[in-house]
């Protein structure tokens, strides 16, 4: 784990002070969520896109999975557009809301999208028929772009509190024999805090992109 990490250990009293903490976490990451204008979610979007793009690890990547926006993440359309112009492969989430449990499921192309089924959460994803194929038992991922609600400069992730990102990456690497995807997570510069507090089983992502102050 990074230095600098708020880690606690397993004991009940630091495990309710952690649950705590990230509680307020959230509340105060969905605060500096809501105030944001749709403009400015769309420019800092449009600024995170090209950053990625432009990065090596998605240059050099072929097989990529990447999340569907809710409306209070960085919007990934146009990620997805230029992942098929690119001639790479896509995959997207499917998540179990009665589990943890999540697949990445590959498109066919981008236009896919528009046909998928709307979840409880509101955003489009692969209905439970079997029809599209997993990334891991199809050749695993390069790349995975990491959604959440708040980051810190060490890698650290603040989802929402479901564990399903956490979950596949164990999967990566008990799939891959001990070596797991490069993991991006894109956010808005009010997602970004001094410090996300994480325990031993939150896995640490390799590199958080936003559009620097």
């Amino acid at each position: 784990m990074e230095s600098g990490a708020a880690l606690l250990g397993p004991g009940p009293g630091n495990m309710a002070a952690l649950q705590a903490a990230k509680k307020a976490l959230r509340l105060e990451m969905k605060r500096r969520l809501a105030a944001l204008s749709e403009a400015e979610k769309l420019r800092q979007s449009a600024a995170v896109s090209r950053r990625l793009v432009a990065h090596p690890k998605y240059q050099n990547c072929q097989r990529i999975a990447v999340f569907l926006s809710m409306t209070d993440e960085i919007q990934t359309e146009d990620i997805i557009k230029d992942v098929f112009q690119c001639g790479k492969e896509c995959f997207i989430p499917r998540y179990k809301s009665r589990s943890n449990h999540m697949d990445m499921l590959k498109l066919s192309s981008a236009e896919e999208i528009h046909r998928l089924p709307l979840t409880s959460w509101n955003i489009r994803q692969p209905a439970e028929d079997g029809s599209l194929g997993e990334a891991l038992t199809s050749g695993g991922l390069d790349l995975i772009l990491m959604p959440g609600l708040g980051f810190d400069k060490h890698g650290n992730r603040l989802g929402r509190g479901k564990g399903y990102y956490d979950t596949y990456l164990e999967r990566c690497l008990q799939h891959s024999k001990g070596s797991k995807p490069y993991t991006i997570a894109l956010a808005f510069k009010e997602q970004i805090c001094d410090q996300v507090p994480v325990t031993e089983t939150d896995r640490p992502i390799d590199e958080v992109l936003y559009e620097a102050p």
